[in-house]
């Protein structure tokens, strides 16, 4: 199966639109019941969802597509893609597996006595991709179908819409501990200064291109900003950066007709030249060729 990624063939946007009647925020279904319901060829096409999506692999490898990146996953591996990534479910059909939508709003509090819980369940802390050992995926996995069960109880109601949103809580909590221990340096008191770098790079990454600059914002010193970064990713903050403005490169050249020129204005370059020498860098390949190329998925 080709896609092929080029102005002519638009990412797809992708709502929270669960069948009727279902009338909850939060959707869960395997693999299988997923190809089931879809229409041939649509399973492969690339999508830029406008929500949540947890997968967790159960039986089988496949290969997940996620910001133009493939990630090997094998039973017990979990990923997590948040609104506005690009995602492909890829080639490979011989997996099972559980998939959980849920939309933003979901892990919202409805009332300000809900505010320290908001902190403990902030998905965006947990890594894309999460490995669980057996016993830990039995766990993930009878939390899931405890989740299915409930949102199947006829006559939906707040009540059921409430225990499923406390359910997903618990769950990403327990995956939360989960990494948390097995990182610990992540999480050391350098860690909430990697999280605020994280959050102004999303803001500023356009207008900001030196560690020097959030470096100067947090009041520490580039190698203490580099330091942390690498503790909770494994590249340096430069590299970061880059990799931020790598992405939203990519997401310009496919999803939109822009010329390269255009791109390189918005992504703030000097000039044209300087985007196309930086792109070739990180990539092996030219803005051109990454917008005309064909993809196997």
């Amino acid at each position: 199966m080709n896609f092929k990624l080029n102005s002519d063939a638009k990412i797809e946007p992708l709502g929270y639109k669960p069948p009727s009647p279902y009338s909850y925020d939060l959707e869960i279904f395997s693999f299988s019941e997923l190809k089931k319901r879809t229409l041939e060829g649509r399973m492969y096409i690339t999508y830029r969802y406008k929500f949540y999506m947890l997968i967790c692999v159960t039986q089988g490898e496949c290969t997940q597509w996620i910001n133009f990146e493939p990630v090997l996953c094998k039973s017990g591996t979990l990923l997590v893609v948040s609104p506005n990534q690009v995602h492909n479910f890829g080639k490979d059909e011989d997996w099972e597996g559980w998939i959980i939508l849920f939309r933003s709003e979901f892990l919202i509090p409805m009332t300000s006595t809900l505010n320290e819980h908001k902190l403990a369940f902030d998905i965006e802390r947990l890594p894309k991709v999460l490995t669980l050992t057996k016993t830990e995926l039995a766990r993930a996995v009878h939390s899931i179908t405890r989740m299915t069960a409930d949102s199947l109880i006829p006559e939906p109601t707040e009540d059921v819409h409430m225990l499923l949103r406390y359910q997903l809580y618990a769950l990403m909590t327990w995956l939360h501990i989960l990494h948390k221990n097995a990182h610990s340096m992540t999480y050391t008191q350098l860690s909430p200064r990697f999280i605020h770098f994280h959050k102004l790079v999303e803001i500023h990454f356009t207008e900001w291109s030196h560690v020097s600059e959030y470096a100067h914002y947090l009041n520490c010193t580039e190698k203490t900003l580099t330091r942390a970064t690498i503790e909770a990713t494994g590249i340096t903050a430069k590299a970061f950066i880059s990799a931020r403005m790598i992405l939203e490169a990519k997401r310009l050249l496919v999803h939109t007709d822009q010329s390269i020129s255009q791109i390189a204005e918005h992504l703030n370059f000097k000039e044209p030249t300087h985007f196309s020498k930086f792109f070739k860098r990180e990539t092996g390949c030219t803005a051109s060729d990454f917008r005309e190329q064909t993809f196997e998925w």
